[in-house]
């Protein structure tokens, strides 16, 4: 989905990065009335929610851009360069949510602690402890780590399904890396998408003010419950002009308990393609014209298809909820569990009709390695491509990207290399891969072809 473009001309939207801020006042109007009365003020609220709130610094490397041609292995040793191409170190500051204090976890955006080699949380009463990643799902922007720490304060859950334009919000985080701030604010719309910043958009907007190095901390209501994760802001230079965007936490809480139990999202699917309903194709559907994502194909054999959906049909609701749009219903499902039942609550020809669908797994063409085990991070897998010249010879899974520079490189991973074991246990798809890759316990030992050739590579 795209933005218009005259919103393209005059605002850019950002990841909360480094940039310029424009100060935007919001919140309670204060007392005017003897010097005696005790002025209005949310000091005590914030003095429960803001221990719960950190300070997150990453360190990282990243591949530095060269020329196409210096990303071959073959073209670097011929001209004697060194086998791994340059990176360079980056630090970067961001927000975090302790939402369990016995296990220390701790809620923040994918984009805040990705590509980190180290991530240092830093506590209210100056406390900076090392960081560990118990799982990330880049398509939400969410991430879960962990500290090791006693005596943590933790935020309440809220539920953002109650929430209404126009209810007052704070927000707490580290912008500019300054430290801990509190700004305070309307929320100002709810259910944005279309954005473009997440594969999964269902965000809560808020002039409450947010800027670079907000990312991943808390959007709370007045009585000090986590109702969001701010995650972005629109601004012509990187700065706040009042118009932010924050997680909903519940899809953020849907998200985490996923990322604790499993370190990964398990999303179900239902085997169809979507658009929105529009005015003209509900009249052409014959059914009314309003809210509700229309079917325009279903997979042959999938879920959908084995519950009688139709092209065509309307859905209406998931599981009594309604669908505003096709963002919506995607939203909706891909929170949903693999092997889950919902209920869809469909339109067709005008009759309303209730169908029971059982979720199945995403088909995954590809992976991102970091996904599954950082320590092999910058690799891409998918099935054996009917181009390599291994298709048909043997079973498991290809490489089909190694950014130089990356773990992965470093590993001694190459472009076209196939895995064909991990520990010595047979992988023939993506998810016997990942499935091997966090059974194992301390290195990692690949069975590696690579054009006639076998090798094994052992990752630490």
């Amino acid at each position: 989905m795209h933005i218009k473009s005259g919103l393209l001309a005059l605002v850019t939207l950002i990841f909360l990065t480094a940039a310029l801020t424009l100060p935007v006042a919001a919140g309670l109007p204060l007392s005017i009335g003897e010097s005696t009365q005790e002025l209005p003020t949310l000091a005590p609220l914030l003095e429960r929610v803001t221990p719960g709130v950190v300070n997150i610094a990453v360190r990282g490397h990243v591949a530095v851009q060269e020329n196409p041609l210096l990303n071959d292995p073959f073209f670097r040793r011929f001209f004697g360069l060194p086998e791994l191409a340059p990176q360079r170190e980056f630090q970067a500051a961001g927000s975090g949510v302790v939402v369990d204090a016995t296990e220390g976890y701790i809620l923040t955006n994918n984009h805040v602690i990705e590509n980190a080699d180290e991530v240092t949380v830093a506590l209210q009463d100056g406390r900076k402890l090392k960081a560990e990643l118990v799982g990330r799902d880049p398509e939400a922007d969410i991430a879960v780590i962990r500290i090791p720490a006693k005596d943590l304060t933790a935020l309440r859950l809220g539920d953002s399904d109650r929430l209404r334009v126009g209810d007052f919000v704070i927000a707490v985080g580290n912008p500019f890396g300054l430290g801990q701030t509190v700004t305070s604010g309307l929320i100002s719309a709810l259910g944005r998408t279309g954005l473009g910043i997440e594969g999964y958009e269902d965000f809560i907007q808020t002039d409450a003010s947010i800027n670079p190095g907000n990312s991943g901390g808390a959007l709370v209501n007045l009585r000090g419950e986590l109702i969001g994760i701010n995650t972005a802001i629109v601004g012509p230079s990187g700065g706040n002009v009042g118009i932010g965007f924050a997680i909903p936490i519940n899809m953020a809480r849907s998200i985490m308990t996923q990322l604790i139990e499993h370190g990964e999202v398990r999303r179900g699917q239902l085997g169809v393609s979507i658009q929105d309903l529009t005015p003209e194709i509900a009249k052409a559907l014959g059914v009314p014209a309003g809210r509700g994502a229309v079917v325009s194909e279903v997979v042959k054999g999938s879920p959908a298809a084995k519950a009688g959906v139709e092209a065509g049909d309307v859905i209406v609701a998931v599981n009594g909820d309604k669908i505003r749009n096709a963002s919506d219903l995607r939203n909706k499902i891909g929170l949903a569990r693999v092997g889950e039942a919902v209920t869809l609550t469909v339109l067709r020809q005008g009759r309303k009709m209730t169908l029971v669908i059982k979720l199945a797994p995403r088909h995954r063409a590809k992976v991102h390695v970091e996904e599954i085990d950082p320590r092999i991070a910058g690799a891409t897998l998918g099935p054996i491509s009917r181009s390599s010249p291994l298709f048909g010879r043997v079973e498991g899974v290809e490489v089909l990207q190694a950014k130089p520079g990356s773990p992965a490189w470093s590993a001694g991973l190459r472009q076209g290399d196939v895995i064909t074991s991990v520990n010595r246990k047979p992988v023939k798809t993506l998810n016997q891969f990942a499935t091997q890759v966090r059974k194992a316990k301390g290195a990692l030992l690949l069975n590696i072809r690579r054009g006639d050739a076998a090798l094994f590579i052992v990752i630490q």
